[in-house]
């Protein structure tokens, strides 16, 4: 794929954002698909944001996906978003348009991808570890498969508060119920699902776990752990649970999917997801 003056700009915002493979995959299907497109990796500081979209518009980006920090304190700053990211309360994927930059979320459809092809899930508990913009769409995918209760823990009183709050004109507020990080041996034996969104086993924090080895043996055996970390692979956690014997699954999946559902919009046409995650694959393995 040769880059030239007219090739289009794609690209990825975060803060990490050296880590991210969502460049891998685009690539990938990019090239596959043979269209005059490349995506890219843009470091993005909290501070920087409002600046950073002011000069995508004006360098002629047409479209970026958004990672932490920054899926919440985007909103604001778009012209339009949609109702299922306005349901979420969080943007993962912007496109231009001409009253200028539009917001929705594919993570949902990401999230729900691998859970849908395993059983159902209609009456089940789920345990979700965090509450920020990745937490949000957990909440909305458990709603779309049918769970009967969604606990959410977190370390930080106010911000559980507030995450809780903000579903409070929503059809899944009923569903949802915050929880101190203290409550998890109270709570584990109960939860069907439970799912990572925290940053806790990712980069430099690696070799840390959420969980310990003690509070997964309060698990159901026929629990499953979902980690959205997608690398390192397994995670700790993912390990820890594995060898409890419980059904893991990391965040792999969940990247392709909403990473595809992303790349059709921005290019207005079916894209290879096989490539997709045979492209992210492989560049986990090599």
């Amino acid at each position: 794929m040769a880059i030239t003056g007219t090739t289009q700009l794609l690209g990825v915002i975060g803060d990490p954002v050296t880590h991210s493979l969502s460049p891998v995959m685009h690539n990938a299907a990019l090239a596959e698909l043979g269209v005059d497109y490349v995506y890219v990796a843009f470091p993005v500081v909290a501070e920087g944001l409002e600046a950073a979209i002011a000069g995508f518009a004006a360098t002629g980006v047409q479209g970026f996906s958004i990672t932490i920090p920054h899926k919440q304190s985007i909103m604001p700053l778009l012209a339009e978003v949609s109702a299922e990211a306005q349901a979420v309360g969080a943007v993962n994927t912007v496109w231009r348009t001409a009253q200028g930059w539009a917001g929705t979320n594919t993570d949902v459809a990401g999230f729900v991808a691998p859970l849908k092809a395993m059983s159902a899930w209609t009456g089940a508990t789920a345990l979700v570890l965090g509450n920020g913009g990745a937490a949000r769409a957990v909440v909305a995918g458990c709603g779309q498969l049918g769970f009967a209760a969604v606990q959410v823990v977190g370390r930080n009183p106010q911000k559980l508060t507030e995450f809780e709050h903000s579903w409070a004109q929503s059809p899944l507020h009923p569903l949802l119920t915050v929880h101190s990080w203290e409550s998890l041996p109270q709570l584990l034996p109960t939860a069907d699902l439970i799912v990572n969104t925290t940053p806790i086993g990712m980069h430099s924090l690696a070799g840390q776990t959420p969980l310990t080895a003690d509070l997964l043996a309060l698990v159901p055996a026929t629990a499953v752990v979902y980690d959205l970390i997608y690398t390192p692979r397994p995670t700790q956690l993912l390990a820890l649970a594995a060898q409890r014997g419980l059904v893991t699954l990391d965040g792999l999946e969940m990247l392709v999917q909403q990473g595809a559902v992303a790349l059709e919009l921005w290019l207005q046409q079916p894209v290879p997801v096989a490539t997709m995650r045979q492209a992210l694959v492989d560049w986990l393995e090599g």
